[in-house]
């Protein structure tokens, strides 16, 4: 029998304890940490009630598509929480230095520094909502983040990545969600549509896998593939063939269009499939464009700070 018991989906996924077990170890703890996470601070039970979400992004250095799209979608998430302090934080600290270099200086500081700021500033009561794909490498920082800071304030919340949930049991299939809001337009025959996204050497690669299976459900002439992970543009050519497709519109499947989209896939790999004898379209459109993923966003964001003003 499981150590962890379901709580309702309602509440966003997350797992108890079983009541059978009276003193479950520190390590039984963290595994029951699933889904949208929360931690309360019983010491700082009293404090005043003073809250804000940080919005957490991996940040790029593209000045004109961060408008676009990381700005973009935080301004669309503070606009949903009019009355309360909204901030934005880029997780690459390498990206904040190359900002500063280029742009003279950074508006923007490291998760770290803000939650700094927020602290003497006297927020007590703080929603975590990261900007990440999907719980990988960049995920598990923000988790990181979470858990080196949750102590410091009366409570702290950190919301799912924008793909976390994949509608097993009863718990909703954010895969299918994501996929049937990029609203790929139909194509002609003979056209396949290649999404690139960034791919990971961590085991969260296999949702690219769970991807494109909610992809294929939608239609069958969109393929998923990955700059760094698996599977890489390579793994496609001889399928693209095979199914009679002469033409290729090449998108990312990235928050940002950024340097991946415009030097990999606007370069190297628009040339790999010119040279394999495709007609090939690129669209650098980002994830952060997209009006519906900026809603499926507000609603992480909601999910993390509905359950901070829980008691």
């Amino acid at each position: 029998m499981s150590n962890l018991k379901k709580i309702s989906a309602q509440t966003n996924g997350s797992f108890k304890i079983s009541s059978e077990i009276k003193k479950p170890p520190i390590s039984l703890k963290v595994a029951a940490q699933i889904g949208l996470l929360e931690y309360e601070n019983e010491n700082l039970r009293d404090a005043e009630n003073k809250t804000a979400i940080l919005i957490l992004s991996f940040g790029t250095t593209n000045k004109d598509n961060r408008a676009k799209t990381v700005e973009a979608t935080f301004n669309a998430i503070q606009n949903n929480f009019k009355n309360v302090k909204t901030a934005l934080s880029f997780t690459s600290h390498i990206v904040l230095k190359r900002i500063a270099q280029n742009e003279g200086y950074s508006p923007y500081s490291a998760p770290e520094e803000t939650l700094e700021k927020l602290l003497r500033e006297c927020f007590t009561k703080i929603a975590l909502v990261p900007l990440a794909i999907v719980p990988g490498i960049e995920y598990k920082y923000d988790v990181a983040i979470f858990h080196e800071y949750k102590t410091r304030f009366k409570k702290m919340t950190l919301a799912t990545p924008l793909m976390y949930w994949q509608g097993q049991e009863n718990y909703p299939d954010d895969i299918l969600e994501v996929m049937t809001a990029l609203d790929l337009p139909v194509q002609e025959n003979g056209t396949a549509i290649l999404l690139m996204a960034h791919g990971t050497p961590d085991p969260s690669n296999a949702y690219y896998s769970v991807m494109q299976d909610r992809l294929s459900g939608l239609r069958n002439d969109a393929f998923i593939y990955t700059v760094e992970g698996f599977p890489r543009l390579e793994h496609f050519i001889e399928k693209l063939h095979a199914q009679n497709f002469s033409k290729v519109i090449l998108k990312p499947l990235m928050l940002v269009a950024g340097d991946h989209a415009n030097n990999d896939m606007a370069g190297e790999h628009k040339d790999i499939l010119t040279r394999a004898g495709f007609k090939v379209e690129v669209q650098l459109q980002g994830l952060g464009e997209n009006p519906k993923i900026r809603a499926i966003y507000i609603k992480r964001a909601a999910e993390a700070f509905n359950a901070l003003l829980r008691i």
